[in-house]
């Protein structure tokens, strides 16, 4: 058993670094749905990893939906805090949409290819009944609700709603649970599973060059033996298997599957990768000397008073970058991460931010907090550190999505093993997993877990064959 880590640490998206006085998830954030049918939560229990608040009963009943804690105060660009009543309001109409989104499934007449497409035609239809005929308060929600589309862009990692395919929306399914942390970071999780393994099983900056399969190699001098696989690693070095079980992400099979596989991948396979949606999704930490928020705030939204999902938004990235960021989640408990601010950003907006610097970056957000605040005396935060997903060579942004022009059984295609002949003499070669394989939990750590499993199980049913 090898386990090859191109990167230096292990867990890929799942990547816990060091920042103020605590510590910062550059991927993996939450456990979403901490309830026992999932299985991150259950692993994470038997080890001991999570708080007291997880293993409450009634934490792990709630419904979250898979959406980050609820807001505590929304900033409008002008320089004040908006309304909390006209705030709701805006987020019910939004979810209830939302909800309807996910009840085309299986549907043969669509009323939209799109998610963004079907709900902006229920926004224009529903919101002047909703919000009254004036024309500011109109305005006002509309700002709100694009707000919404952003977040809901980064929770799919996309870079617009209009890019996620309607029909197969509600296939994900959402766990229960009040989405909870890892007190000592996402990374010990995969510490923890890593321990059980023997000395030397796991090589780490062991990236992959090419994968040859349907081949006949063999041991320097042993030839008693071949095998049908071989890993070539970009260091020259190579590992001959019976079974490979593949899991580097969708946005690195999409731009080298071609020369990845030798023989390259049936087509359909090919097509499967091609059709599915990998988008991006950063998160921008800011530490502070001292919180401008208040200590019971666990989001602090921002609205940009001028948006609105009906119109197209500016493709000057550079303009107007910062202007898909939905907000910042309050890292808590202050006691143990400092004063530190999370802001989420998806999109090509996002991937643009990968480009500046850490100084650009640090500047941009404190401008964009002096406004929202009204405060322009606010103290620039001490210390910034961002992920930058799209720019790492072997994941090219952050999670899948289900893609206009593609659907489930693209999912299901990506997770079949190779070669495709089930009275192949030599079976499972090639066996794929990672959150995206995982029909109805992609983009999640439960679902690149299960996953897991599920190609375990594979091997072990034919071992014991």
């Amino acid at each position: 058993l090898r386990l090859l880590e191109a990167v230096a640490h292990v867990g890929g998206r799942a990547c816990t670094r060091p920042f103020a006085s605590g510590l910062a998830e550059m991927g993996a954030h939450w456990i979403h749905g901490p309830s026992p049918e999932n299985p991150v939560f259950r692993l994470a229990s038997r080890y001991g990893l999570l708080g007291p608040e997880a293993a409450r009963e009634e934490n792990q009943q709630a419904e979250a939906g898979g959406h980050p804690p609820p807001p505590c105060v929304t900033y409008g660009s002008s320089g004040r805090v908006l309304s909390s009543h006209t705030v709701g309001k805006a987020h019910e109409l939004f979810n209830t949409l939302l909800d309807s989104a996910r009840a085309f499934q299986g549907a043969e007449v669509l009323p939209a290819a799109s998610v963004g497409q079907y709900l902006r035609a229920e926004i224009t239809r529903r919101l002047p009944a909703l919000a009254g005929s004036k024309e500011d308060t109109q305005q006002l929600w509309l700002a709100i609700l694009a707000t919404c589309f952003k977040l809901e862009c980064c929770i799919s990692g996309t870079h617009s709603m209009d890019l996620v395919a309607l029909e197969p929306f509600g296939e994900y399914v959402s766990l229960p649970g009040l989405d909870c942390t890892f007190p000592g970071g996402y990374s010990s999780l995969a510490d923890h599973m890593l321990s059980a393994l023997p000395e030397g099983t796991v090589l780490l900056n062991k990236a992959v060059r090419t994968i040859r399969w349907q081949g006949s190699f063999r041991e320097e001098g042993d030839n008693a033996r071949d095998f049908p696989v071989q890993v070539e690693c970009k260091d020259g070095d190579t590992f001959l298997a019976d079974h490979v079980i593949i899991t580097v992400p969708l946005g690195f099979l999409k731009e080298h599957h071609q020369d990845f596989f030798q023989p390259p991948l049936p087509k359909r396979k090919a097509e499967a990768i091609q059709h599915l949606g990998f988008g991006t999704n950063n998160k921008i930490f800011l530490e502070f000397e001292q919180p401008f928020w208040e200590p019971q705030q666990q989001l602090l939204e921002v609205v940009w008073e001028d948006d609105s999902p009906l119109e197209e938004s500016s493709d000057n990235l550079e303009a107007k970058w910062f202007k898909k960021l939905i907000g910042f989640v309050v890292l808590q408990p202050p006691e143990q991460h400092g004063h530190v601010l999370c802001g989420f950003i998806a999109g090509k907006e996002s991937e643009y931010m990968e480009t500046l610097s850490d100084a650009e970056v640090l500047s941009t957000m404190t401008r964009v907090l002096r406004m929202l605040t009204g405060n322009p005396c606010l103290p620039a935060p001490r210390s910034v550190l961002r992920s930058q997903w799209h720019s790492a060579p072997y994941t090219r942004g952050s999670y899948s999505y289900v893609a206009v022009g593609s659907s489930g059984d693209d999912i299901d295609v990506l997770s079949q093993p190779l070669p495709e002949d089930p009275k192949d003499p030599r079976p499972l070669q090639l066996l794929f997993a990672g959150e995206a394989t995982h029909r109805t939990f992609y983009s999640t750590t439960h679902g690149a877990l299960l996953s897991g499993w599920r190609e375990a199980e594979r091997l072990l049913q034919l071992l014991e064959a």
